[in-house]
């Protein structure tokens, strides 16, 4: 096992992976910013290193001062995070190079699923079912319109090198195709420094529905539950639940032996996200797989009792799953929300400011992931999200209920957040009733989309 280990990463989910090495007994590194110099991150950390400026182009995805800081502290690992180099081929490669282990897939799985257009094909070769779409990806606008109109609208363009809704659109006629296609691709570039694109089928009532997979370096590997990711805005999830109430044991159990099967074309190992889209006969089709930890790992880690970022580590050092299968089992569901510093007043508008009140909930079955503290000032040079509450109960009523309690104990003064928009939508009739499409197009309606 490791004796230290570097966090290419800040915010909650760098303390997350702090105290996952604290309790491991292994000394932890955080690297900073010049913005970031009195955060949470770096001021829990066993050491902590400046590699730059506030930009992140300068610092966090500076992958040469990542590495350096690894070196000087004698760094065996780095773990990433989700964001940043998280999903960075050459960076995993770099650290191969240097004799650090990097705590995630290997560069050639990243490369293989990272690349859509690439990991449309692996699946197609392993014969898990894809959404119709190109199977190469491109950069002709033109070229791009000719097979939307062949496949008929709604389609939607993505980034063939990018995530989390970045360098995605949704083309409702072949009218404004061509323009919908530069945009997505001028935010592509600016997001990836890649300009290629790729162009599906929009299944416009589709469930967003995810399979966590833990995988060891010796072929085991196993899919621990789903979570329904179906509210977003613009492409962006806010809420995300397990079990996914929607879904009946054989659809759980085939969508489950699918992840496994995906994982087990790209030769993957670690902790990865294999995505689907749900239509409304039932049938699911593969979206992406996220070669990191999501987000809203947390919801797993409450209803199956497994840690995720100790499984990366432990598989990173070499070791085996300690489980298969069907040692693996469920209770309870759980709920995430995500609270952020936007305004949904105004369009969800991203808000600065220094945090003057804070409480945050506890209890039972609730669980907080923040690196917030009395006197945070943000930064404007990074995501909005101030802190993610999880709670768990045996019923999804009773977790709706206790997610309700947590946000209307949740105080955050000093900033304009979501809190009170969140409170309100647990409470809605239209989340008792799972009316993700509801939900969807009212926030689609806020942000003036």
């Amino acid at each position: 096992m490791y004796q230290k280990i570097l966090i290419a990463n800040r915010g909650e989910i760098a303390v997350r992976i702090i105290r996952a090495c604290r309790e491991m007994g292994i000394a932890s590194v955080a690297v900073c910013s010049e913005a970031d110099r009195e955060a949470l991150h770096s001021q829990l950390a066993d050491e902590c290193i400046c590699i730059g400026p506030g930009r992140p182009a300068d610092s966090y995805l500076n992958a040469e001062q990542v590495l350096s800081a690894a070196v000087v502290t004698g760094a065996q690992a780095i773990h990433p995070g989700f964001g940043f180099l998280s999903e960075n081929t050459r960076f995993a490669r770099m650290c191969r190079e240097c004799g650090i282990d990097f705590i995630g897939p290997s560069p050639e799985s990243i490369e293989c699923m990272g690349d859509k257009a690439q990991a449309r094909r692996t699946m197609m070769e392993a014969g898990v079912p894809v959404i119709p779409g190109t199977k190469e990806a491109m950069t002709d606008a033109a070229e791009g319109k000719k097979f939307a109109d062949k496949i008929g609208y709604p389609v939607i363009i993505k980034a063939a090198a990018g995530g989390g809704g970045r360098g995605m659109r949704v083309v409702s006629g072949p009218e404004v195709f061509e323009e919908m296609f530069r945009v997505a691709q001028q935010e592509t570039m600016q997001a990836f420094g890649d300009d290629r694109m790729y162009i599906e089928k929009y299944l416009a009532a589709a469930r967003h529905i995810e399979i966590q997979i833990l995988a060891d370096q010796y072929g085991n590997t196993v899919y621990l539950g789903e979570r329904d990711c179906s509210i977003q805005r613009r492409h962006q999830k806010m809420i995300e639940e397990t079990p996914a109430w929607i879904l009946d044991g054989e659809t759980r159990k085939r969508m489950g032996q699918a992840a496994v099967k995906a994982a087990r074309a790209a030769k993957y190992f670690s902790a990865g996200t294999v995505e689907f889209l749900l239509d409304s006969d039932g049938k699911f089709y593969f979206m992406e797989m996220n070669t990191r930890i999501q987000v809203e790992h947390p919801v797993t880690e409450m209803v199956t009792g497994i840690d995720l970022v100790k499984q990366m580590i432990c598989i990173s050092a070499g070791e085996k799953l300690p489980f298969d299968q069907n040692s693996v089992s469920i209770h309870g569901h759980a709920i995430e929300c995500r609270i952020t510093a936007e305004d949904p007043k105004h369009g969800f508008r991203p808000c600065l400011g220094t945090v003057q009140n804070l409480h945050m909930p506890g209890g039972n079955g609730v669980r907080v992931d923040s690196d917030l503290y009395l006197g945070y000032r943000l930064s404007p040079f990074y995501d909005s999200m101030l802190a993610k509450i999880i709670v768990c109960a045996d019923t999804r009523q009773e977790a709706i209920r206790k997610l309700q309690s947590a946000l209307g104990e949740t105080v955050i003064e000093g900033l304009v957040t979501n809190l009170d928009f969140l409170y309100e939508l647990a409470g809605s009739q239209w989340f008792a009733e799972g009316n993700c499409a509801a939900i969807n197009e009212m926030l689609e309606g806020r942000c003036g989309a």
